[in-house]
């Protein structure tokens, strides 16, 4: 693929994805419960569309490329390309009609991610990146995205999905980070990563994450200076425990309080 094509064809993924999403949200959807007897998650016909719709694109133009998604498990993942897909980040979000949702897409090669992107149909913003550079497009334009220095834990803005989806000791950690931050807050999903790469918001500390929670944003994070990686300070593309953070002080600092 050259650069034009592959940009052509993400954007053919995202917009796809838009379209099959867009009809279900804020609208008196039905919601399954994925879980078996553990914490509530949801799961609509809104997921599986927009899923089964990248999921034919792919097909349709590169039949040797594997892929990986939340609603419909693996194929071919010894490929080397494979994409990596989850169709609504933040379901719990969407069914409650708040915005902080998007569609991940990411392009892995040889096991690395090299793209991805984070597209909000409905503010009709991308996020993307590989690594080495990031972008924003949207309603008001074009622009390089930047994550903004910050030196210490006590000017840092903290974002967390919540934490009742950590453990109790996972808790007990995040807590003792939150109590130093200058501000936390709560709810961000797949969007407070994109905000860290724009420089708005310069840590998220999240548990118990999926290879697709992530991997589309690892390139997003690392193109605007940011970094990602596991508590530990391993491979963030495996998911689990993952802190991000747009300036490495920052990022040492919380690794270290985690640790306790």
């Amino acid at each position: 693929m050259t650069a034009i094509d592959f940009t052509a064809f993400v954007d053919r993924l995202a917009a796809a994805a838009g379209d099959a999403v867009l009809p279900f949200f804020r609208t008196s959807l039905s919601v399954e419960n994925k879980s078996r007897g553990g914490s509530f998650d949801p799961v609509t016909a809104a997921d599986r569309a927009a899923e089964q719709a990248m999921r034919a694109l792919i097909r349709q133009n590169f039949p040797e490329h594997g892929i990986v998604g939340e609603e419909f498990g693996s194929e071919r993942t010894d490929a080397e390309y494979v994409w990596v897909l989850d169709p609504i980040d933040g379901t719990k979000s969407f069914i409650s009609g708040m915005p902080a949702w998007g569609t991940l897409i990411a392009l892995m090669r040889h096991g690395e991610p090299v793209f991805g992107m984070m597209h909000q149909p409905f503010t009709r913003e991308h996020f993307s990146g590989d690594g080495g550079a990031a972008k924003y497009r949207g309603p008001a334009g074009e622009r390089a995205l930047h994550a903004r220095r910050c030196a210490t834990l006590g000017e840092a803005i903290l974002m967390t999905t919540s934490p009742l989806l950590m453990d109790d000791a996972e808790r007990l950690a995040f807590g003792r980070v939150e109590k130093v931050v200058r501000l936390s807050r709560y709810g961000g999903d797949c969007y407070a990563y994109c905000m860290v790469a724009a420089g708005h918001v310069d840590l998220v500390i999240e548990a118990g994450l999926k290879p697709y929670d992530v991997v589309p944003l690892i390139p997003i994070v690392t193109g605007a200076g940011g970094i990602v990686t596991t508590w530990d300070g391993g491979d963030a593309k495996h998911g689990g425990r993952i802190i991000a953070a747009g300036d490495k002080r920052v990022h040492q600092a919380a690794m270290e309080m985690l640790r306790g």
